[in-house]
C-alpha cells in the first residue's frame, strides 16, 4: 500500500466525514485546516437549532436536490446513515414536529463537534490547524504555515473547501481561481437559500412573521412562512424560489397567498357579509395582525372592494430587487460541475484528487438537506477511494 497519507483540505462536515469513513477502514489520514479550529460554519449553522438532517422518506428526500448525481450520492449515504453515524459517536437524536432531525435537546453544537473530533483522534486522524492551502499537483500539496511554504506528498487528495458564503468561517471560495488556472471549468457561484431585497420599504413590519402562506412565482408555488426584515423578506418558501428567480432580471414580482386554504370566491363571499372589513379580516378570515397590516398598505379602493381585496389576499404582490449578498446567505449555487468530475467525484484531469461538499454544483433547500449532502459526498469519496485502493 502507498505509504503517503490521504490528505484532506478542509475540516468542515464533508472533509471530516471523508476522514472518519477512511480512518475506520485503517487509512492514514491527515486533515489540513486554515482556521484555528474545525468546522466553524458547521457550528454557525447550529445557531437557532442544530438541524442535522431530515426524517423524510428517502424517495421524497432525494427529490429536494436539483441534480441526479447528487441524488444518487445522497441515497448511498442517506438520513438513516447519518442518524446511525451520530449514534456511533455518542450523539442521540430526535425528530422535531417539522420532521427535522436534531441532537437531543441538552446537546449543544460544540458537543456534537467535539464528540466527532474525539472519535477521529481515537482513529488516528491528525488535524493540522492554521495551514493555508496554496496549490497541488498530481503528487503533492503546497501549504503555508507560519509564513513557511510546505510540500506534502499524498496518496489521495480530498478537497473539501466549501462554497462562498459566510467567509468569516473560512469558506471564501479562494479555490476557484486555483482550479480555473488548471483549466477546470467552474460555474460562477450565486446566492442560494437567500432572502430578497424589496423595492418597497417594509421596515415597519421588521421581525413580523406571516405563517401558513404560499409564495408563488409564475407557475412555481411553495407553502411555508416568511419574515419581514429591514431590507426585505426571508423564509424557507422564499429560499425555494431562488433557483427559479435567479435567471430573471430584477426587479420582479413574487406573490403571497395569505389564505391558501380558501378560494377567491369563498373570500369574496365572506367580504360581502356586511361587517366592517377589519372585523371580517380578523374574526371571519382569521388573518394575523401582520397580514392585516400588509393589506392596509393597499389603496382605499382595493381595501374596500370585496373582489379587489380578495384578489389581493390571494395574490399580494411583493416587488423584489435582488438576492442578498452572497457572503451572508445560507449556501451557494454553482461551483464544480459534475461534468468535470468522474462518478467517484475525482477530477477528470487529476484522478487522485476528489472534490466534496459545497464546492460541487448542486443545490438543495434548508431543513437538513445541505448538511446531509456534505456528509454524503464525504462518505461517497471515502468509499470510492477504498474501492480503488483495494481493487
Amino acid at each position: 500500500m502507498n505509504e503517503d497519507p490521504i490528505i484532506i483540505i478542509g475540516a468542515g462536515p464533508a472533509g471530516l466525514m471523508a476522514a472518519h469513513q477512511l480512518a475506520k477502514k485503517g487509512y492514514k489520514v491527515h486533515i489540513y485546516e486554515k482556521n484555528k479550529a474545525a468546522a466553524r460554519k458547521f457550528l454557525v449553522a447550529g445557531h437557532g437549532g442544530f438541524n442535522l438532517t431530515h426524517s423524510e422518506p428517502i424517495t421524497s428526500f432525494i427529490k429536494k436536490y436539483d441534480a441526479e448525481q447528487i441524488q444518487h450520492i445522497v441515497q448511498s449515504f442517506d438520513n438513516s446513515h447519518t442518524v446511525a453515524w451520530l449514534a456511533e459517536i455518542g450523539i442521540s437524536t430526535y425528530v422535531g414536529s417539522s420532521g427535522k432531525i436534531f441532537p437531543e435537546k441538552d446537546i449543544k453544537p460544540i458537543q456534537v463537534l467535539q464528540a466527532w473530533l474525539d472519535q477521529l483522534n481515537q482513529l488516528g486522524v491528525i488535524i493540522h490547524y492554521e495551514h493555508n492551502f496554496i496549490d497541488f499537483d498530481q503528487h503533492s500539496v503546497t501549504l503555508n504555515h507560519n509564513n513557511e511554504s510546505i510540500h506534502k506528498p499524498y496518496h489521495k487528495l480530498v478537497l473539501a473547501l466549501g462554497g462562498g458564503s459566510w467567509k468569516k468561517t473560512g469558506s471564501d471560495a479562494a479555490w476557484i481561481s486555483l482550479l480555473e488556472n488548471k483549466n477546470i471549468t467552474i460555474k460562477p457561484l450565486q446566492a442560494a437559500n437567500s432572502g430578497y431585497n424589496t423595492t418597497d420599504d417594509y421596515a415597519s413590519l421588521e421581525g413580523q412573521v406571516l405563517k401558513n402562506i404560499e409564495i408563488s412565482f409564475q407557475n412555481t408555488k411553495k407553502l411555508g412562512e416568511m419574515v419581514f426584515t429591514k431590507y426585505g423578506i426571508e423564509g424557507s418558501p422564499l429560499y425555494y424560489m431562488n433557483r427559479y428567480t435567479r435567471t430573471f432580471h430584477f426587479p420582479l414580482h413574487l406573490h403571497i397567498d395569505l389564505k391558501p386554504n380558501l378560494t377567491k370566491d369563498a373570500l369574496v363571499k365572506q367580504l360581502q357579509s356586511g361587517s366592517q372589513v377589519s372585523t371580517i379580516l380578523k374574526t371571519k378570515l382569521r388573518l394575523s395582525a401582520t397580514a392585516t397590516a400588509l393589506l392596509r398598505r393597499l389603496d382605499k379602493h382595493t381595501f374596500t372592494n370585496p373582489e379587489a381585496l380578495a384578489d389581493a389576499i390571494k395574490h399580494y404582490p411583493i416587488q423584489v430587487s435582488g438576492l442578498r449578498p452572497i457572503d451572508e446567505v445560507i449556501s451557494t449555487a454553482g461551483g464544480i460541475p459534475f461534468t468535470e468530475l468522474r462518478e467517484d467525484l475525482a477530477l477528470h484531469q487529476f484522478p487522485n484528487v476528489y472534490c466534496a461538499g459545497e464546492m460541487i454544483d448542486w443545490e438543495a433547500p434548508t431543513g437538513g438537506y445541505l448538511l446531509q449532502a456534505c456528509f454524503s459526498t464525504g462518505a461517497w469519496i471515502a468509499s470510492s477511494i477504498d474501492k480503488r485502493t483495494t481493487s
